[in-house]
């Protein structure tokens, strides 16, 4: 074995005139008696590293594993310079691979413990042809390459056209990848250069936000330094209350009776707005008082009148034919009191007689309110005097001699009276005197 050995399938190449450090040749694994190659189609056992072809060694080394990888087990066994290239120590681990050596026993260990579930998974199939599909497969696949090369070359069942197939397959991989490397080097390439652009963009960002957060330190300076001001502002006014308020105290101090003569000031004064309250409602109790007098006077009238009239109607006596023949023409009367049994008569004597009923109790349970309404309705208001309250009586005389209605005040609440008056009312010749 030369100092460097580039081993490659088919031969060894030398070194040259390439510098190395001293002593690496000697610290080279010493080759031992090779065993020999057992052949693919004897027995059942799985070959070991150094039992497969030489010129397999290659692919093997190089597929199975990395550069690191390989560098840091081969540091287990030997000793190199740190300088010594990725090549050197391919080529000098697949010489090594040739014979038994330590390095060979530690690369074959280390791809048993990797790969032993591929290995398994291949050592079920006995045959050379369930061994091709299952390489065929992992091909395909490309995901577990290293493992399935490892598990179909120790196959007991590989023969040399299986093993000469596996190993075109595992060279056009390599071209293939090292195509797929190019290919990832010029990607690699435009990413670096989008990667300076988007560098030069961040740069570019980073300078603005810097700005911009200059630009509001200096605003929140400025804010500060206002809230500041707005603070000893606030502090002036505060204590000039105080002052004021100190003020307040010796005034209130200096004049013992200035609460005194508030408090009289205050009585004085609710007493001036009672007073005011008071007399207004002097003016309206005695304008009530009048109004009183008057409705009483206005009764004492009425009441002289009925009992002069007696219980005779208020117009002439008519004959049953023309009580039938009498007719309201659609005319609105309304009856002012009367007693609620009666109602339903009331209304349908005048419902007989074609006009509409209109009804008031004058004041008992229903409001005042609500006759004016029947007042602005009626073409003419009976009032029954006896039956409804003063405050009634005077409103619908008020309001029919302001309106012109026709009133008829009887005192009695008879039917028989309602009915003579509705009668008189159907006959435009006869008169009603209006109380």
């Amino acid at each position: 074995m030369s100092d460097i050995p580039f081993h490659v399938a088919g031969g060894v190449f030398t070194a040259g005139k390439a510098k190395t450090a001293d002593g690496f040749a000697q610290l080279l694994p010493k080759p031992t008696p090779a065993e020999p190659a057992p052949a693919a189609s004897q027995g059942s056992q799985r070959r070991k590293l150094w039992g497969i072809p030489h010129k397999f060694h290659c692919p093997v080394i190089g597929v199975c594993f990395g550069v690191d990888e390989l560098r840091s087990l081969m540091a287990k066994v030997m000793h190199f310079p740190r300088d010594t290239t990725d090549f050197v120590l391919h080529t000098t681990a697949v010489g090594a691979c040739e014979t038994r050596s330590r390095l060979a026993e530690l690369l074959h260990k280390n791809m048993e413990k990797r790969f032993q579930l591929i290995v398994r998974r291949f050592a079920e199939t006995k045959d050379g042809e369930g061994l091709r599909q299952l390489w065929r497969e992992a091909v395909r696949a490309g995901t577990e390459i290293p493992g399935a090369l490892w598990a179909s070359w120790t196959h007991p069942a590989c023969d040399a056209l299986l093993e000469q197939e596996i190993y075109g397959d595992i060279h056009m991989i390599q071209h293939q990848i090292g195509t797929g490397t190019r290919a990832e080097l010029n990607a690699l390439k435009t990413l670096q250069a989008e990667n300076l652009q988007l560098r030069r963009q961040l740069d570019a960002a980073r300078s603005e936000v810097e700005a911009q957060r200059g630009e509001k330190s200096r605003e929140t300076r400025s804010l500060g330094q206002r809230v500041a001001d707005l603070r000893i502002e606030l502090a002036g006014k505060e204590a000039h209350a105080a002052n004021l308020t100190g003020q307040l105290d010796t005034l209130r101090q200096t004049l013992p009776e200035l609460k005194d003569r508030q408090a009289l000031a205050r009585r004085a004064s609710d007493a001036e707005g009672r007073a005011t309250a008071l007399t207004a409602r002097l003016n309206d109790l005695e304008e009530e008082v009048e109004r009183l007098r008057e409705l009483a006077r206005h009764a004492d009238e009425t009441i002289r009148h009925l009992l002069a009239a007696g219980d005779q109607a208020a117009v002439a006596p008519h004959s049953a034919d023309d009580e039938q023949a009498a007719n309201l023409s659609g005319k609105c009367i309304l009856c002012v009191g009367g007693r609620s049994g009666a109602v339903d008569a009331y209304r349908q004597i005048v419902e007989q007689r074609g006009g509409r009923f209109l009804h008031h109790d004058g004041g008992l349970e229903e409001s005042l309110h609500r006759i004016d309404a029947a007042l602005s309705a009626a073409d003419l208001v009976v009032c029954q005097a006896g039956c409804i309250s003063h405050n009634a009586y005077w409103r619908v005389k008020e309001q029919c001699k302001r309106s012109g209605k026709q009133c008829v005040f009887i005192k009695g609440a008879g039917v028989s009276s309602f009915g003579r008056i509705v009668s008189a009312a159907c006959t435009p010749t006869e008169t009603i005197t209006v109380a």
